[in-house]
């Protein structure tokens, strides 16, 4: 898990990009800050020069700490980030790769995050245009559907900012530069690994919204064909960006619930889940049905991240390959703004195999 400072750092930065704390807005006192997130003075002083080093916040001496104006700041040398979850379970390493890339070379960095709201996303942008930033790294809103805000991704282009994707872009967005996970081989390189081990009747979980969902069902799939057996459609559970919410805070259990029981029902004997945020739970599901893992039923997962390892049961997960991605994806967005050619890239996985397989 990220330090307790870096998460707080998210939350604010989050709050800020929502308009909970406004351009020129004084933030709560460092005691208050302190009282709200249950910590002391130091880690809220470490969190809020985060912040100030982020260029989103500035300090005034006896007065306190101040939301910036960005739309009037200068940015001219300011890269925006866009996350869907700033404090995701991944998004904290990518976050800190890329604005390590970014300070070594000279630029600034104002991040921002969308909760994977189209909505929020085109506030976001609308916000980013105004702050006249000379680049833009973007985790893209729901890329598996159509996005309505396309018209400001294109104002983007006419004003000759270049944009990197991560994970995902949207195909209507012709030469959009992506660096993402090969998610492809990730589905493909995890059942393969499933059916090596004797599993012919296997499920799998993946989120319907985001075309990293989609990439690794097709190779989910595609392991199954190559390897000449059915193709498992009736054992597959979507779930989306607003379900994932609902699922985290338990109040939404019922639809995992129903599908391991009909998983179980069916003599299912693997499960191959979206991520390991995903497969934490249904390993814990698993267990408080009395179904043994690995015994009765595998689990394999993607990001080898500290869900997996806090699990009561290890889980066997692809590994974020050392090109980072946040790294990779820095890289290219300086490269484009030094004027070289810059091509989409897909970062491989790595298995790191535990108990749970």
């Amino acid at each position: 898990m990220s330090s307790k400072y870096v998460q707080i750092a998210a939350d604010l930065r989050s709050k800020i990009s929502e308009g909970t704390y406004r351009d020129t807005m004084r933030l709560p006192t460092e005691m208050e800050l302190a009282e709200v997130y249950s910590v002391n003075r130091q880690t809220i002083r470490r969190a809020l020069s985060v912040l100030e080093k982020e260029n989103l916040i500035e300090k005034h001496q006896g007065s306190g700490s101040y939301v910036k104006d960005v739309a009037h700041a200068d940015s001219s040398n300011s890269i925006a980030i866009v996350a869907t979850y700033i404090n995701d379970y991944i998004f904290p390493a990518i976050l800190q790769d890329a604005e390590s890339v970014f300070t070594h070379n000279g630029y600034s960095t104002m991040v921002f995050c969308t909760h994977n709201q189209v909505n929020v996303e085109r506030e976001v942008l609308k916000n980013v245009l105004a702050s006249n930033v000379c680049g833009l790294l973007i985790e893209g809103t729901k890329t598996a559907l159509p996005n309505p805000n396309l018209d400001l991704y294109r104002e983007f282009e006419n004003r000759n900012i270049p944009v990197i994707f991560l994970h995902g872009t949207y195909p209507s967005i012709k030469n959009a530069v992506c660096i993402s996970d090969n998610n492809f081989n990730g589905g493909y390189q995890l059942t393969k690994y499933l059916l090596k081990k004797g599993h012919t009747k296997i499920a799998g979980i993946f989120k319907s919204d985001d075309i990293q969902g989609h990439d690794r069902y097709f190779g989910f799939l595609s392991a199954f064909r190559d390897a000449d057996l059915p193709l498992p459609d009736s054992k597959v559970l979507w779930y989306a960006t607003e379900d994932k919410k609902q699922i985290l805070e338990n109040k939404y259990q019922p639809l995992l619930e129903i599908f391991i029981k009909r998983m179980i029902d069916q003599k299912i004997t693997a499960v191959v889940c979206y991520n390991d945020e995903i497969a934490f739970i249904v390993v814990n599901l698993l267990l408080s049905l009395g179904v043994r893992v690995p015994d009765d039923m595998a689990v394999v997962s993607f990001d080898n991240s500290s869900y997996s390892d806090f699990c009561r049961v290890k889980i066997t997960s692809l590994a974020h390959n050392s090109e980072h991605i946040g790294r990779v994806a820095a890289e290219r967005l300086i490269d484009m703004l030094h004027g070289k050619p810059v091509h989409s890239e897909t970062v491989p996985w790595t298995l790191v195999e535990k108990q749970s397989s």
